[in-house]
C-alpha cells in the first residue's frame, strides 16, 4: 500500500498555486510595461534574443522540482504484506501511544531532562525485544486517535514506527484517552479465544472524555489494559525548538508547565484491570512484562508485514534533475531556431 510517512508536509503543495499566480501576474506586469513603449509585436523585433516560450519552459520545470521535493518531505512508502502459515502461540498486544505536545516536556524534575515522549519509547523497545510470537499494534493519539500500525508479529518494522513517534502524527492536539482506548479496542481481531491487552503510554493531563468508562468497557470485552505513566508531579515546560531554549507560554505570555497525574493513570489502570507503573522506574519493564505473561497464550496463524519501502530517493533524483536542466534553460533563444517562425500569417489571406 502506498502511504506517507508525513502527509501532512503534502499541504505544502498549494505553494505551487501561488507560485504560478505569482508568475502570470509577472508576465502580465511586463507585458504592460512593455506596451508603454509601443506594441509589442514592434517590440519583439527589437529583443531578437529574448524567448517567448522559455520562461514558461523553466517555471514549469521548478514547480515540478518543488512538487518533488515537497514529496520527498512527505516520505512516500510502498509496503507489502507476507503471510506465513506457521501457527505461534502469543497474545494481542495494542500500545496505545500520546503524542500530545505535552509528551515532549522532561520526563523529570529537570527541564532539559529525557522527555516524556523519548523515556516512554525507551521503555517499549525494551518490551518488544522481550516479546516472542505475541502480536503487536500502535495507535498514536493526542486531541483524536488513529491506527499507525495494525497487529503484526514483525517487531523491527514495530520499532521502526515507534522511532518515528511525534506530534506531527496527530492533527489535532489534547489528551483523548477515551478515543486511544476505543481506537485499541476496534483494532483487536475478531477471536475471542486469543487474550488481548492495551499498553497505555501518557502524562495523562488534562484528559478527555471518560477514559475510565472506556477502560472499564474493554475490561467486559476481556481485554486488560495496563498503563505507563510518564512525566513529574512538579511539572516541566514544554519546549517549542530542538535547542530547549524556548517553551510553549499562554496567551498572557507565561511558559506553560504540564504535571503528570499519577492517580488518573492508576485510576485508568485499576478500572481497566490491569498494572499501573512508571515509566522512571527501573521495576517498570519488569512489572509490565509480569503482567502479559500472566495473559493465557493461544495459537495463532503468524502474519508479518514488511516495512513500508522508502521511495523519497525517486523524488530526490527526480528533483535534482529538474532543477539541473531549469540551470540550463536559458530565457534565450535557441541559435539555430531562432530564423524559424512556428506561428505565423498565412502570405495568401
Amino acid at each position: 500500500m502506498f502511504d506517507f510517512a508525513y502527509p501532512i508536509h503534502l499541504y505544502l503543495l498549494a505553494t505551487l498555486v501561488v507560485f504560478a499566480l505569482l508568475f502570470w501576474w509577472a508576465q502580465i506586469s511586463r507585458s504592460r510595461k512593455l506596451r508603454r513603449f509601443g506594441k509589442l509585436g514592434v517590440i519583439g523585433n527589437l529583443m531578437p534574443d529574448a524567448s517567448i516560450y522559455k520562461p514558461r519552459i523553466k517555471i514549469v520545470l521548478e514547480l515540478l522540482a518543488l512538487a518533488a521535493i515537497v514529496i520527498v518531505l512527505a516520505r512516500p512508502r510502498y509496503g507489502e504484506k507476507e503471510t506465513q502459515q506457521s501457527r505461534q502461540a502469543g497474545i494481542e498486544i495494542m500500545i496505545a501511544f500520546d503524542v500530545s505536545n505535552s509528551m515532549l516536556a522532561s520526563s523529570n524534575d529537570d527541564p532539559n531532562g529525557i522527555s516524556r515522549l523519548d523515556r516512554a519509547r525507551l521503555v517499549l523497545e525494551k518490551l518488544v525485544d522481550k516479546l516472542h510470537n505475541d502480536k503487536v499494534g500502535l495507535v498514536v493519539f493526542a486531541g483524536e486517535a488513529k491506527t499507525q500500525m495494525p497487529l503484526t508479529t514483525d517487531y523491527y518494522s514495530a520499532k521502526m514506527y515507534l522511532g518515528d513517534l511525534s506530534p506531527r502524527l496527530v492533527q489535532f492536539q489534547g489528551t483523548s484517552i477515551t478515543d486511544a482506548i476505543n481506537m485499541s479496542v476496534s483494532a483487536f481481531s475478531d477471536n475471542q479465544d486469543v487474550q488481548k491487552a492495551i499498553i497505555l503510554i501518557t502524562d495523562a493531563e488534562n484528559h478527555e472524555g471518560d477514559a475510565i468508562e472506556a477502560a472499564k468497557e474493554a475490561k467486559k470485552k476481556g481485554i486488560q489494559v495496563d498503563v505507563i505513566g510518564v512525566g513529574s508531579a512538579k511539572g516541566a515546560p514544554i519546549p517549542v525548538n530542538s535547542r530547549g531554549d524556548d517553551f510553549m507560554r499562554d496567551n498572557s505570555g507565561q511558559v506553560v508547565i504540564t504535571t503528570f497525574d499519577e492517580n488518573s493513570a492508576k485510576s485508568i489502570a485499576e478500572a481497566g484491570g490491569g498494572v499501573y507503573v512508571n515509566g522512571a522506574s527501573q521495576k517498570a519493564l519488569s512489572t509490565l512484562t509480569d503482567a502479559l505473561d500472566s495473559l493465557d497464550k493461544t495459537e495463532f496463524k503468524r502474519v508479518e508485514y514488511k516495512a513500508g519501502a522508502e521511495q523519497f530517493p525517486t523524488f530526490a533524483w527526480l528533483a535534482l534533475i529538474l532543477l539541473v536542466a531549469d540551470i540550463f534553460v536559458l530565457d534565450r533563444k535557441i541559435g539555430w531556431l531562432k530564423n524559424i517562425q512556428f506561428f505565423t500569417k498565412d502570405s495568401k489571406k
